[in-house]
């Protein structure tokens, strides 16, 4: 392999935790080909950032710059990638499944006239070929593919947030922090960012919690929501729901929880009226425990369950979450 190149997000708080998980994407394969790690980040982007990213497994920073990278449009931001990944001809070129990564590594890769491969849950490189391999859900998770890419490079690959951990920080590592002016044509810019609208969020973020109350379309209508907001901040947890929760407008689609919506790797997550389809245990099956609450016995959700109770919600949890707050009083 010439090199790994990882499509690098950060805001005002740094690097985000995605880019992380993706440079560690990146050493498991370099630990193999024995190649160097890049990292390719836009706009006017902190130094702090820039070194945030070497001590988790960068070998370079390109920090791409041009006036329209500091606008925040996602063209500009396809056409900044694209420039990088001619000039510098990796082999594997890395995006986060994010708002940014979904839609950018297929384009790159459109117009590079190479494929992309979706939401992977696991890169590996296959030994006799040097090729990358990778593993991603289809048929709505109900089946795992493994995809080999043909001959052209760069072999794109969009990775599932939460599927990697990031590597611990090193703040010892050496690397290069290098300038780049990608000259970008005006004309390249479809569309211009008008307003950005940021939700107020309290508590810790779902996909970074270690404990998630999730509710389904078994709870009959969003008040409910309010007893599990209830005994996740007992836990010091979040709020997830089902698709069927958030389609309904009882919850923001910001908390959905599934194949297409967050992934979430906590130690802890309680389900509420939530059957468990395929789409579902999608983003839900990094967590290293799942108690289920449902009155139907044969539901799915029981299937995946470390502990599982078959009963009416409105009489399992409030003495569930009453028992929760004793707990915490003592």
């Amino acid at each position: 392999m010439a090199g790994i190149l990882v499509a690098g997000e950060w805001n005002e708080d740094g690097l985000q935790s995605s880019t992380a998980e993706l440079l560690a994407v990146g050493r498991s394969l370099a630990s193999v080909s024995g190649v160097q790690v890049y990292v390719a980040v836009l706009g006017s982007v902190p130094e702090s950032v820039s070194h945030e990213a070497i001590s988790l497994g960068a070998d370079s920073v390109y920090v791409l710059r041009d006036p329209l990278l500091n606008e925040g449009g996602l063209d500009a931001a396809v056409a900044a990638f694209e420039a990088i990944c001619r000039q510098t001809g990796p082999e594997v070129m890395l995006f986060a499944k994010t708002a940014v990564g979904s839609e950018a590594g297929p384009r790159v890769a459109f117009r590079l006239g190479v494929g992309a491969a979706q939401d992977c849950i696991k890169v590996e490189v296959e030994a006799d070929s040097n090729r990358v391999v990778v593993t991603r859900p289809v048929y709505g998770g109900n089946a795992m593919a493994r995809l080999r890419f043909p001959g052209a490079d760069p072999q794109v690959i969009v990775v599932r947030g939460k599927a990697y951990e990031p590597l611990t920080a090193d703040a010892t590592r050496q690397g290069q922090v290098v300038p780049v002016d990608v000259s970008l044509d005006p004309a390249v810019v479809k569309s211009r960012r008008v307003e950005t609208v940021k939700a107020e969020a309290a508590g810790v973020r779902l996909e970074d919690a270690s404990v998630v109350v999730g509710g389904g379309r078994g709870l009959g209508g969003p008040e409910p929501f309010e007893q599990l907001e209830e005994l996740a901040r007992l836990l010091g947890g979040a709020v997830g729901a089902s698709r069927a929760v958030c389609d309904a407008g009882w919850l923001d689609h910001g908390c959905q929880i599934g194949l297409t919506g967050k992934t979430i790797t906590p130690n802890l997550y309680i389900t509420v009226g939530i059957s468990g389809a395929s789409q579902h245990m999608a983003g839900c099956s990094g967590a290293k425990h799942l108690v289920a609450i449902n009155k139907d016995a044969d539901s799915n959700i029981f299937k995946a369950a470390s502990l599982g109770v078959v009963g009416d919600w409105k009489a399992v949890l409030p003495s569930f979450i009453e028992t929760v707050r004793e707990l915490v009083k003592s």
